[in-house]
C-alpha cells in the first residue's frame, strides 16, 4: 500500500529538482527505487544520503530506530541493482552493504553531522545498516527532467548551486573544527565541479567554437573562469585536508568559491544556452 507521506515527498522532489520543504528542507535526499524481494514490484522511497566521493553515496537503513530494517533495505539485499534519483541525475547503481569497521566509520561520520543518527541507534537492538550505492556507467548521463541541452545545463548547474549552499550552511553551523563527513562533502563537491568543467573543456566548448566561430571569444573567457575556479577548488581541498583547520578558514574559502562559481554559472547560462538551444 503506497505511503501517502512518502508519495508527497516524491512528487515535490521531482517537481523541484530535488528540493523539498517541511521537515526535510535543507536536507540531502535522494529517491531510491528497489525491486520488491517477494513481489518483484518496483518501489520508490525518499532516503537521506551522505556524499562519499564521486562514484558512490551512502544511505542508512535507520527506519527511525524501529526494531526492524526498512522494506527498501530487504529489497536491495535481495536484488542489489537499484535506481537513484538525486534531483539532477537518474542513474543505475549497485547497492553494497558495508560491514565491520567500514560500516562503523561511515556511521560515525553520519553521527557527526546529526546526533539524530545516534538517537536512532540507541532506540533499537539491531545494528543499523549503512549501504553504499555505487553508480553504474550505462552511457551518457540521464539528466532528470531535461527537455533540451539548455535545460540540461541549468539542471546540472542548479545541483552545484544547491550543494555549495548546503555545504556553506553545514560549515557555518559546525563546531570549532571540521568533522570528517563535512570534509568528505567538500572534497566530493570539488571532484564534481572538476568533472563537469573537464567535460565542458573537452566536449562542449570545442564543439561550440567549431559550430559558432563568432562565440570563440565567449568560450575563451569561460575557459579562463574555469581556471580561476580550479585554483579555488585546489585551495579549498588544501584547507579541508589540513589537520587542525578552523571553521572560519573553511567558511572563507567556501564563500570565495561560491561567489566565483555562481557568477560563472550565471555567465555561462546567459552566453551558451541561446547558442546550444538555438
Amino acid at each position: 500500500m503506497p505511503n501517502d507521506f512518502n508519495q508527497q515527498i516524491i512528487e515535490e522532489f521531482r517537481a523541484n529538482a530535488g528540493k523539498v520543504g517541511g521537515p526535510f528542507e535543507g536536507s540531502r535526499l535522494l529517491l531510491l527505487t528497489t525491486t520488491g524481494a517477494r513481489s518483484g514490484t518496483r518501489h520508490t522511497t525518499p532516503v537521506a544520503y551522505l556524499p562519499d566521493g564521486g562514484e558512490r553515496v551512502l544511505v542508512i537503513a535507520s527506519a527511525g530506530g524501529a526494531p526492524r530494517h526498512p522494506a527498501w533495505y530487504h529489497n536491495l539485499v535481495a536484488n542489489s541493482r537499484v535506481t537513484v534519483e538525486d534531483g539532477v541525475f537518474t542513474y543505475e547503481a549497485e547497492a553494497v552493504v558495508l560491514v565491520d569497521e567500514e560500516r562503523d566509520r561511515a556511521f560515525a561520520r553520519a553521527v557527526e553531522t546529526s546526533d539524530g543518527w545516534a538517537a536512532y541507534q540507541a532506540k533499537t537492538d539491531r545494528v543499523i545498516p549503512v549501504v553504499a550505492l555505487h553508480a553504474i556507467d550505462t552511457g551518457p548521463p540521464n539528466v532528470s527532467g531535461a527537455t533540451s541541452f539548455g535545460t540540461m545545463l541549468k539542471r546540472i548547474h542548479g545541483g552545484m548551486r544547491r550543494e555549495i549552499e548546503l555545504i556553506r550552511a553545514e560549515v557555518a553551523s559546525f563546531g570549532p573544527g571540521l568533522g570528517s563527513q563535512l570534509r568528505v562533502n567538500c572534497l566530493t563537491l570539488c571532484q564534481g565541479v572538476r568533472a563537469h568543467h573537464t567535460a565542458e573543456d573537452q566536449g562542449m566548448f570545442p564543439l561550440i567554437a567549431e559550430r559558432s566561430p563568432e562565440a570563440a571569444g565567449v568560450v575563451a573567457l569561460l575557459d579562463e573562469e574555469h581556471q580561476k575556479i580550479a585554483a579555488l577548488l585546489d585551495e579549498l581541498q588544501r584547507v579541508v585536508t589540513a589537520q587542525d583547520v578552523e571553521r572560519e578558514t573553511v567558511l572563507a574559502e567556501v564563500d570565495r568559491l561560491a561567489a566565483e562559481l555562481n557568477a560563472h554559472l550565471d555567465h555561462e547560462e546567459a552566453q551558451l544556452i541561446p547558442l546550444i538551444d538555438g
